[in-house]
């Protein structure tokens, strides 16, 4: 699994360059209860599939790739503005699925349901107002999910449709309700040892 730490507060050179993304914060008792769902389904016979650490999981609203210190007070700005006049919300976890269907799947993903339309109303705006800032803008919708695993390139058309199988007699009847308050930009180092995270910065949904 990959090991994962969130350091608060790091602050970059003039010159830093990282790799960076803007996500929602996902409380440890989902993080727990996905864990406990993986190693249920985790198999020597799936060697095909790379596991998602739970330690890293969040809900990514944009990849932005690599960026430099003076980009992320201009990225800050636009996530303040495309929240401003939010009050918190409360989204629902559940569900199993796959991209792109269950007899051939590629990502293996656990939903989310609730109040979606803030959700995705939310990521539009970042993404819509990030173009002035030189970001593409994204091709496909928004579809909000967890990625819980994905199947190797390499993996055959035999298996992946017995990695379908096995999500299909996979049962998961926990239904968390997250409650959404605030938005992060985050620094996603590559390690040999794993990923490493930091806050660059966050930004709370202050409406009342």
């Amino acid at each position: 699994m990959t090991g994962i730490s969130v350091i608060k507060g790091k602050k970059l050179s003039d010159k830093q360059v990282v790799r960076s993304f803007i996500a929602i914060e996902v409380p440890p008792e989902v993080k727990s209860n996905i864990s406990e769902l993986q190693a249920r389904m985790r198999s020597g016979k799936y060697k095909y599939v790379k596991w998602v650490s739970p330690e890293s999981i969040h809900i990514t609203l944009k990849f932005l790739g690599n960026i430099t210190h003076e980009k992320v007070a201009e990225i800050e700005k636009v996530m303040r503005d495309a929240s401003l006049g939010l009050s918190a919300f409360s989204i629902e976890i559940g569900g199993l699925g796959t991209f792109p269907n269950v007899n051939r799947p590629r990502v293996f993903w656990l939903g989310i349901g609730g109040d979606v339309g803030k959700l995705v109303d939310l990521q539009q705006g970042i993404d819509n107002s990030l173009v002035t800032l030189g970001f593409q803008k994204e091709k496909r919708a928004f579809s909000p999910h967890i990625t819980l695993a994905r199947v190797r390139d390499t993996a055959t058309s035999y298996e992946q449709h017995d990695f379908g199988e096995l999500i299909s007699k996979t049962h998961f009847e926990v239904k968390s309700k997250v409650k959404i308050d605030s938005i992060r930009l985050m620094r996603s180092q590559l390690l040999p040892t794993g990923a490493v995270y930091s806050l660059l910065a966050e930004v709370k949904f202050n409406k009342d």
